[in-house]
């Protein structure tokens, strides 16, 4: 669930960009541009720390009493084929954003507690965004807007097919303006067990067809996303040019033992 993003002209505050360096980057019309805080993958307690502190501040200023359960975390962000990214101030160290991302590589996705998907999609490599908050501070959009970039990012890098949200109004929208496709249309709404029952839309966007799709909308984030490397984003590994289709395991319905 995204906060803090909800002006419909969707523009990222530019910072600095300078020419991209030929030993960096070999795309044509690159540009660097530097970021006055970071986004990382959580590597110990102390930063699942900071991303929950953050995660429940955001939390607290929609969905109160669901924001009491957050102030801890959770067992999934332990899970195998989960990783939670946190944004930090370069400044003070300060946490800025977060987001958790869970793959189905292991385990059906939380969503899924709620939701069966279509037998197309669930045999499909995806990867859902929870738990997605930042600070209620100005250029909070910026950090969500890297933050989403971060994610695209990581599923590249891990040869995920699609990514998968789900949105409770009037978030839904920000989705819809990032060329996110329903899940179920003419559905609407539909209550989320790990969002507190609260009725969200189920939407997925496709990771491989993101680039053309962005560019034949002429979208306004298309260069940010595209044409633009930020050093602050890192999140390792090395993003793989194709990774052939695979059926992912076929998961037993909630409550059974996943196989492991």
């Amino acid at each position: 669930m995204i906060n803090s993003m909800a002006s419909a002209a969707f523009q990222p505050q530019r910072i600095e960009t300078l020419p991209s360096r030929a030993d960096v980057l070999s795309a044509a019309a690159m540009t660097e541009e530097y970021l006055p805080f970071t986004v990382r993958l959580v590597r110990d307690a102390d930063d699942l720390s900071k991303a929950v502190s953050i995660r429940h501040s955001a939390y607290a200023r929609h969905l109160p009493d669901f924001a009491e359960t957050l102030r801890a975390p959770e067992s999934a962000d332990a899970d195998k084929g989960v990783v939670v990214l946190l944004a930090e101030s370069k400044l003070d160290g300060s946490p800025l954003g977060t987001m958790r991302i869970q793959t189905n590589q292991f385990q059906a996705l939380c969503l899924e507690q709620s939701i069966e998907l279509p037998a197309w999609l669930k045999a499909r490599r995806l990867a859902e965004a929870t738990r997605l908050g930042v600070t209620n501070e100005k250029g909070g959009r910026l950090v969500t807007t890297v933050i989403f970039k971060a994610y695209f990012q990581y599923c590249q890098q891990i040869g995920m097919e699609w990514m998968v949200v789900t949105g409770r109004a009037p978030v839904d929208r920000i989705y819809d303006r990032l060329l996110f496709d329903d899940v179920f249309p003419g559905r609407g709404y539909i209550p989320i067990a790990h969002v507190g029952n609260l009725p969200h839309r189920v939407m997925q966007f496709n990771v491989d067809t993101a680039e053309e799709r962005w560019a034949a909308a002429n979208h306004p984030l298309y260069n940010f996303i595209f044409r633009t490397h930020h050093p602050d984003i890192n999140i390792g590994g090395t993003r793989r040019r194709y990774v052939a289709p695979m059926a992912m395991p076929v998961f037993p319905a909630q409550g059974a033992a996943f196989p492991m």
